[in-house]
């Protein structure tokens, strides 16, 4: 995997403020990171482990911020009772923060609910933005104020840490969806998605396409070199369809490249 892309794509990954959120947010805008900057990354991590040793380097690239501490275990009699991501500190306030970070993938399935935020959902169905975020208020960040996180980071004065999130999101809309969304989430939106018969009925001779492995989602589809013709790809969405998994699909038509789900439900 191209190192490069991967890195540029996290940096550059839109996130979900306090407005939709509700907690504090942090942009890694906010690292100030040199220019051009590249380094390896693990080829046999899963993405989100991926992304988080990414922006453990990022974080130590900073000339902002440094990084304290990372995958805090947090264990109680022997057991494993959770995990902090990061405890960065900022260099020129001496300000600590508690940050969690999440790189998600959602889509909009308007017919849930009247409220936006409990419309995203994962492209299997099996998560949501809403789920998240109450795991994240009601676990994540309340588990740095448990006593065993106190005895763990005990180098640390843990009343006086702040809390953010970095929710970095790409989000998909129905095909030809011609709803109003706020601006937070219009911001964030890569794409869309479709089902397999759509898909088979736009195909057209001047499209190539490539169905990304997961640890490749969000790179930009430009940086991409390896396109199949339709029936290769149609063979392995069909296959997909029959497992219940919904592929990310990159698209090449001309000099124009889009991004999109091809879902099974």
């Amino acid at each position: 995997m191209q190192t490069h892309p991967r890195i540029a794509s996290i940096i550059e990954a839109d996130i979900l403020d306090f407005s939709v959120t509700g907690v504090p947010s942090f942009d890694l805008s906010a690292l100030d990171l040199p220019t051009a900057l590249d380094f390896d990354l693990p080829t046999n991590l899963r993405l989100g482990h991926l992304v988080e040793k990414a922006v453990s380097k990022l974080i130590q690239s900073s000339s902002i911020f440094a990084l304290l501490h990372e995958n805090i275990q947090i264990i109680e009699d022997k057991k494993t009772i959770g995990e902090l991501d990061f405890i960065i500190e900022n260099k020129q306030t001496q300000e600590l923060v508690h940050l969690e970070l999440a790189y998600k993938f959602y889509l909009l399935d308007p017919t849930l609910s009247t409220e936006t935020i409990h419309n995203w959902i994962g492209p299997n169905r099996n998560d949501s933005l809403s789920e998240k975020l109450n795991k994240l208020k009601t676990k994540q960040f309340p588990l740095l104020y448990n006593d065993c996180t106190k005895a763990t980071l005990h180098d640390l004065q843990i009343d006086t840490i702040s809390q953010a999130l970095c929710l970095m999101v790409s989000l998909f809309i129905p095909y030809r969806f011609e709803g109003n969304l706020s601006s937070s989430y219009q911001k964030a939106i890569k794409g869309y998605y479709i089902n397999f018969q759509t898909f088979i009925n736009h195909h057209n001779e001047s499209k190539t396409y490539y169905l990304p492995a997961k640890k490749e989602w969000g790179i930009d589809p430009e940086e991409n070199n390896n396109w199949s013709d339709f029936d290769t790809i149609q063979k392995a969405v069909g296959s997909a369809m029959v497992e219940k998994q919904s592929p990310l699909c990159w698209q090449k038509c001309n000099d124009t490249y889009v991004a999109f789900f091809i879902v099974w439900w």
